[in-house]
């Protein structure tokens, strides 16, 4: 028993002249008697490795030395005064307001969470109350509105709009016939917004529309009610959107309980 004694007590005195002992163990650098919990590197470290970094014992070095730098700069602002500083009171105050109110918000979102459910309730919603069309158009472009008229004189006589189209100044849609494809009304400048939702599936506008483009002959092609992207896609700015109000009900809640004069 006393030989056990003996040798503990012979190793707590070696780890201590090493300057290894139970204080030092639990900091990783003590500056100017100010010491560095090993857990604030524990915890640097952490956020590292969520990050992709690898936990090495560089890496460890790195964030002990970091933290020792960043420790003298605290003991060299305290020692020239500047946490008695106004302009620094105010930064510091703003930023201790801005820490706390992104931890109550968290808090609340972390006991309130936002569910699946509820973000497939919100998508179904907005899906149901769009309402937005989309238009597939076609269109021949000509510089001057006579040659416009002439081309409506040819088509009221029989001939093909994708035929005429390959006459079309717009050289993307004219390798398609005259084709844009589907779009929603927003898409196009306004006065061919306008003159194309008028028409009905099938018909061709009666007289040229000008654009800063030219002028147009439409053909209304199709119409149909817009697809809304899938839940997978605006999943999350849904949630956003949800996590926003929850919040907003939440400051409604705490104003209406507050004595504010």
């Amino acid at each position: 028993m006393k030989t056990q004694t003996t040798r503990a007590l012979a190793a707590s005195l070696l780890l201590t002249a090493f300057g290894v002992g139970p204080v030092h163990a639990q900091n990783a650098a003590i500056v100017n008697g100010k010491p560095i919990p090993s857990a604030k590197v524990d915890e640097f470290v952490k956020s590292l490795t969520q990050q992709g970094r690898p936990d090495t014992p560089e890496l460890r070095n790195a964030v002990r030395d970091e933290l020792i730098a960043r420790e003298l700069f605290l003991q060299e602002a305290d020692r020239r005064g500047l946490s008695r500083n106004a302009e620094v009171q105010r930064q510091l105050d703003a930023a201790r307001q801005e820490i706390l109110i992104r931890a109550v918000i968290r808090d609340q979102l972390t006991k309130n969470p936002i569910t699946d459910a509820e973000i497939k309730a919100e998508y179904d919603k907005l899906a149901k109350g769009s309402g937005d069309k989309e238009y597939r158009a076609r269109h021949i472009l000509v510089a001057e509105e006579a040659e416009a008229k002439r081309i409506l004189e040819q088509l009221r006589k029989g001939a093909r709009f994708e035929e005429l189209a390959k006459k079309s100044k717009d050289p993307g849609s004219a390798e398609r016939g005259g084709d844009l494809d589907w779009n929603t009304p927003d898409t196009f400048v306004k006065p061919f917004a306008e003159a194309m939702v008028r028409l009905k599936k099938g018909e061709t506008t009666d007289m040229p529309v000008k654009t800063d483009f030219g002028w147009h002959v439409i053909r209304l092609d199709d119409v149909r009610e817009q697809a809304p992207p899938p839940l997978e896609q605006v999943g999350p700015q849904i949630k956003q959107e949800l996590e926003r109000r929850r919040i907003q009900t939440m400051q409604q809640e705490i104003r209406a309980k507050a004595r504010i004069e």
